[in-house]
């Protein structure tokens, strides 16, 4: 799975995707051209430190990883981490990741 990195890509996917959200996430998908799926993480820094902020995108990238062979192909994955997502285990982050992408019917049937 590739990264989306830059601001303007970013602003893309929030423009022209659709977005669901949870307890601990708001995702936003759109279809791309690449042919394979781009994910980009952002964590406010009010869920909390440095620290904190790159273990919620280490989990939400881990995540995605191992579950990629369930996901259609072809998607912009914008996951924005809320602030309940503060101590969020693994288990939890990729239950609430799995319920995301199946109201987004991001997931393979």
């Amino acid at each position: 799975m590739e990264r989306i990195r830059k601001s303007e890509e970013f602003e893309s996917v929030y423009q022209s995707g659709k977005s669901h959200a949870n307890k601990y996430f708001v995702i936003y998908m759109s279809k791309n051209d690449f042919g394979i799926n781009r994910l980009g993480v952002s964590v406010s820094k009010k869920v909390g430190n440095s620290v904190i902020r790159h273990r919620i995108k280490r989990l939400v990238k881990e995540s995605f990883r191992l579950h990629e062979d369930m996901f259609n192909s072809g998607l912009n994955i914008v996951v924005i981490a809320r602030k309940d997502a503060f101590g969020i285990t693994y288990e939890e982050t990729t239950k609430a990741l799995l319920h995301l992408m199946k109201l987004h019917h991001g997931m393979k049937s």
